[in-house]
């Protein structure tokens, strides 16, 4: 299987531990594995919110696959990594990986971007290019693993700026679908009442 063939790396106390063999069937019990050792219940709310962040991830990977300016596709990648860590942070309570310093990056790309984009009068529906839908569609998870965090703070301690950076990020990939569509010279989608 292409799966058993694969190298997949995890964080474990700053190093990196490599995993040759895949198939396991430690979790066929329906428990999965921390980076701790620990183990929890597949329907955890903590294994919940780490398997949004993974989704998110890979809906910004399948983006990618898109033809992008170098400097959106720059701008991704480093979300990805981010994001790496920010599941790293969840799979490691103990841990934390993402800072005020991460919230405040994204908060100046807000800035750079929302900058050339002219001012909303209307909502936006998701759509014009694939390439702004798939955006939109990752802003949607975004949000989905804002929620997910959320409800894993009310019986956990969760890093408030873990919080806001998913937040800021769910801004920033909104302001990025305006981007794609206007690189691409595609009109944003505008909701108009009654569909008229």
């Amino acid at each position: 299987m292409a799966g058993l063939r694969q190298i997949h790396f995890y964080w474990v106390e700053r190093k990196i531990m490599r995993l040759t063999k895949i198939t396991t069937r430690t979790g066929d019990d329906g428990t999965t594995g921390l980076a701790d050792g620990s183990r929890l219940d597949k329907d955890n709310p903590r294994i919940a919110a780490i398997g949004t962040v993974d989704e998110l991830n890979s809906q910004l990977g399948l983006l990618l696959t898109e033809s992008l300016s170098p400097a959106l596709k720059k701008t991704l990648s480093g979300i990805q990594h981010e994001l790496f860590e920010l599941g790293g942070e969840l799979a490691m309570p103990a841990r934390s990986f993402i800072h005020e310093t991460h919230v405040l990056q994204l908060e100046k790309q807000l800035q750079k971007y929302n900058t050339g984009l002219p001012p909303l009068r209307e909502f936006i529906l998701p759509g014009g290019s694939r390439a702004a839908a798939l955006c939109h569609v990752a802003r949607t998870i975004c949000r989905r693993a804002e929620r997910d965090c959320v409800s894993l703070g009310k019986g956990e301690a969760i890093s408030p700026s873990l919080l806001k950076y998913l937040n800021r990020l769910s801004d920033l990939l909104f302001v990025l679908g305006r981007i794609i569509n206007q690189e691409q010279h595609i009109a944003d989608v505008l909701w108009q009442r009654n569909g008229a």
